[in-house]
Formats: structure tokens, sequence, C-alpha cells
């Protein structure tokens, strides 16, 4: 990704961003020093670089196909979330409502499709009890899925 610095004595506080044609162009205050630029750019590169990940994978339509695929509620809403750093995904049984982390956009589908049966699971289940395993265990990657998450560092979601 191309990358622009615009610096304006005029912006006091923020810092933006926003692509122009192919350049990712991202506005500092004229006071910031180097290290702080060198931080800035680099943050909103990888949240440029994330949100087009997560825009390229329809999550709900994905969830939908899920649940119809292994016998789980339909959720009334999944939505991608940049806000989980230490969590697949969250869901809201009593609206229905799924979150996942922006995080997973990158990793292999299957990875991605059993962290989305783990969340409709809870749409019948909220603890993650035996009866909570046995749906999440209708998903035949399952078990390999929780090594690839451990193995990056994201535990079981308990």
């Amino acid at each position: 990704m191309d990358l622009r610095v615009v610096r304006s004595n005029r912006r006091r506080k923020t810092v933006s961003a926003r692509m122009v044609g192919d350049v990712l162009e991202v506005r500092l205050p004229g006071w910031m020093g180097a290290a702080d630029e060198a931080k800035w750019v680099e943050e909103m590169r990888r949240r440029f670089e994330r949100k087009q990940s997560t825009d390229a994978i329809d999550i709900d339509a994905r969830a939908r196909t899920l649940a119809r695929r292994y016998d789980l509620p339909e959720p009334m809403s999944v939505r991608w979330v940049d806000n989980q750093t230490s969590r697949w995904g969250s869901c809201t049984p009593v609206d229905g409502t799924i979150r996942i982390s922006s995080a997973l956009a990158p990793w292999p589908r299957w990875v991605l499709d059993f962290v989305l049966v783990h969340e409709l699971a809870h749409l019948v289940e909220q603890s993650h009890g035996r009866a909570f395993q046995a749906l999440v265990a209708r998903y035949p990657k399952a078990e390999r899925a929780t090594g690839f998450l451990i193995a990056k560092g994201l535990g079981p979601d308990d």
C-alpha cells in the first residue's frame, strides 16, 4: 500500500486517513514528531488493510449458510468489530447479534467458520457446557480450528 503523509499546522490533535486513488493519505498535526508519525502511519495502514480484508468477506451471509448447514438458529445480525483483541467473537443471545473480531479475517476460512459456529451455538446455549460443546462439534473441523486459535495465542473462548 502506497502512503502519503500530509501535515497541517491547523490540525491540533487528530490523526485521520483516507484512500486517495491507490494511496493511503495519513493526515497529521504539524507539531507531531517522527516517532509519533511512524506510530500513527503504521496504525492507519493496519486499520485500512484490516478493513480491506473484512470487506472481502460477507460475514452475515456466511453465518446464515453455516446456521442452515449445522441446524443452528440464524442470527439477527453479524458484523466485524475491531475492538476484540483477546476474543474470537461475542454473541448476545437476547437480541441475536454476533460480533466477530476482524483479526480473524486474514486467517483460513475454516477457522472463521468455526468461530461463527461457536457463536451461533451461543444462540441456543449460553454456557460452554456439554450441550454447547455438542452443538459446536457439529462443525467437522472444530478441534483443528481450536488448535489453530490456541497456536495464535487465542485460547478457548470461555
